[in-house]
């Protein structure tokens, strides 16, 4: 009886870590299907899960970046002394895009309504993107980013973009026009 009770209890809790090991491709699917939708009106709940998603792309770009540098500093990878020089220049670049990403993010979780923010948090995914599919096309690294470089993309361009920096640069763009004062007419002097 205590062994039924343990293998049953063992049986649900590895349905359990397996349904959470999917929770971010299922929060990128739903988010996928809801920018091919025709409603394109996210909630509060929604845009907060987007930034908590985008924070966590941005992180695991961080340890990739990181193994990538160690990886062609230490000669893991068979990397010629210019080409290692070449990357490692991208690789530095990326830590700004990085740091910038992380920055409005946080931003836009205190101000979702920022514009500017916006954008360059929409920037710096288009930059990391393009780097992370150049290193993903490069052999010795192709290894070390795997999925993410197409993750990035998607995030990017299919979610965020369309979900919510359009919605809110259309909001934008409707605003209240300005009150009209009347204007008084110039006093008539005298004339000499």
């Amino acid at each position: 009886m205590r062994y039924g009770k343990f293998l049953l209890v063992a049986i649900l809790l590895s349905f359990g870590f397996t349904s959470m090991s999917f929770a971010e491709d299922d929060t990128l699917q739903y988010f996928l299907s809801k920018a091919l939708s025709k409603t394109v009106e996210l909630s509060k709940k929604e845009k907060i899960e987007l930034f908590n998603q985008l924070d966590d792309v941005m992180k695991r770009a961080q340890g990739i970046r990181t193994r990538l540098m160690q990886a062609v500093q230490t000669g893991e990878t068979e990397v010629l002394y210019q080409e290692g020089n070449f990357w490692m220049s991208k690789l530095e670049e990326d830590q700004a895009s990085l740091e910038t990403g992380m920055e409005q993010i946080k931003l836009l979780k205190e101000k979702p309504t920022h514009l500017v923010a916006s954008i360059k948090l929409y920037k710096s995914l288009k930059d990391l993107s393009e780097d992370f599919n150049a290193y993903n096309n490069f052999p010795p690294f192709s290894a070390l980013v795997g999925d993410l470089a197409p993750e990035i993309e998607l995030w990017g361009d299919s979610v965020f973009y369309k979900l919510y920096l359009l919605p809110l640069a259309h909001s934008k763009d409707v605003e209240k026009p300005p009150l009209q004062r009347e204007q008084k007419p110039p006093p008539k002097g005298k004339k000499p």
